[in-house]
């Protein structure tokens, strides 16, 4: 799917929460995918092109990124509660949950809020208890809190490709259009933008995925693990982490080579183990 025909399809929706920007496409049971820090809904287009023939695929921008504003509350469990806003406005009913990145952290927060809602859960690299955030990103949550963070995102709005932070999240940086880049940056373009993604920044706290732990032990909804090996965000071993601590958990599928966000760069390994899955 091309980056035009995924952000025609953006829009607004008020909820009980506040405003928060989806795309939508297909028709059948819903699916959610949620993206993490620094990207968009966008992130997800390609998996969603080869889904639409049996899902209603529904692909949220978080608070602060793509079209949808700030929230007052920018916690990972103010995150996760924005999305439940955005289900119970759409009425979507019980939903297939996939997560990326901090939108996999976002994702188990979720499901330990809402259990009754998940019809599974699927986690690819992503933070978890125990690694969050990664130690690598703990300099700039230090910089966030001290507001000293804006500068450098500004820095990194001009750049894209490999020479952008978030390209050692790819294997293929490069190779991403220079039309998600300006969507993914957009985020953080401008200095109100930037002190908005600076506020989300500080409010990472691992305390909110630990708050979490109890209901993930106690999870039983089908949850897999797709992961790529070559990630040094997330190495594989976090996977087996997740595994063991939901019950609901019963493989982990490795993706030899992959980073963190191969489900933009490598849709093939991801689509046909949600179709598994799921069941369609």
């Amino acid at each position: 799917m091309d980056v035009n025909t995924f952000l025609s399809r953006r829009r607004p929706l008020a909820t009980h929460s506040g405003e928060i920007a989806y795309a939508e496409f297909g028709e059948g049971p819903a699916v959610l995918f949620v993206h993490g820090l620094g990207t968009s809904g966008l992130l997800w287009r390609q998996v969603i092109e080869e889904l639409t023939g049996t899902s209603r695929c529904i692909a949220a921008d978080l608070p602060a990124h793509g079209a949808s504003p700030a929230r007052p509350d920018m916690s990972v469990t103010a995150l996760a509660d924005a999305l439940a806003g955005l289900c119970d406005s759409l009425e979507l009913g019980q939903i297939d949950l996939v997560g990326n990145d901090t939108g996999g952290a976002i994702a188990q927060v979720f499901a330990a809020r809402h259990p009754g809602w998940l019809r599974s859960l699927t986690l690819t690299n992503c933070d978890c208890e125990g690694n969050f955030p990664p130690p690598d990103f703990a300099p700039f949550i230090g910089q966030a809190r001290e507001g000293t963070l804006v500068p450098q995102l500004l820095e990194f709005a001009a750049k894209t490709g490999a020479q952008h932070p978030l390209g050692m999240g790819y294997q293929y940086p490069d190779l991403v259009p220079q039309d998600a880049w300006r969507d993914y940056v957009a985020g953080y373009a401008t200095i109100e933008r930037a002190r908005e993604l600076e506020r989300l920044v500080a409010s990472l706290d691992a305390a909110d995925i630990e708050a979490a732990g109890t209901e993930l032990r106690a999870l039983n909804v089908p949850t897999l693990l797709v992961w790529g090996t070559a990630d040094t965000n997330f190495p594989v071993k976090w996977a087996y982490l997740l595994r063991d601590m939901i019950p609901g958990a019963r493989e982990v599928i490795e993706i030899d080579g992959a980073k963190i966000f191969f489900p933009e760069e490598r849709p093939e390994d991801l689509v046909p183990h949600l179709r598994r899955h799921w069941g369609r």
